[in-house]
């Protein structure tokens, strides 16, 4: 019996044994090559994040600071531009 044949008398008995289980044969292999390719999905992405150059300790804190600093002077700003459109609307409908 040739490769090609002895897999349809495969998928052939496969499709009563899952039928009896409520699937058909393609849902089962779909979810197998779900399952497969989500596994290459993750061994690919553990390859991807061993190249990122990743930062030291003393650059993220360096950066951090910054980044803390700008949100503090942008909330600085917009309290000021809020206090005096709020004062302009209050002089508009007073």
């Amino acid at each position: 019996m040739s490769k090609k044949q002895s897999d349809a008398v495969e998928t052939n008995q496969a499709k009563p044994a899952a039928a009896a289980k409520g699937q058909s044969a393609a849902e089962d292999r779909g979810l197998m090559a779900r399952f497969a390719a989500f596994k290459e999905y993750l061994l690919l992405s553990r390859v991807e994040l061993r190249k990122v150059s990743w930062p030291s300790w003393k650059e993220t804190r360096a950066t951090s600071m910054v980044v803390l600093g700008f949100v503090a002077v942008m909330a600085i700003l917009l309290g000021v531009v809020d206090l005096i459109l709020s004062s302009v609307v209050r002089l508009i409908l007073s």
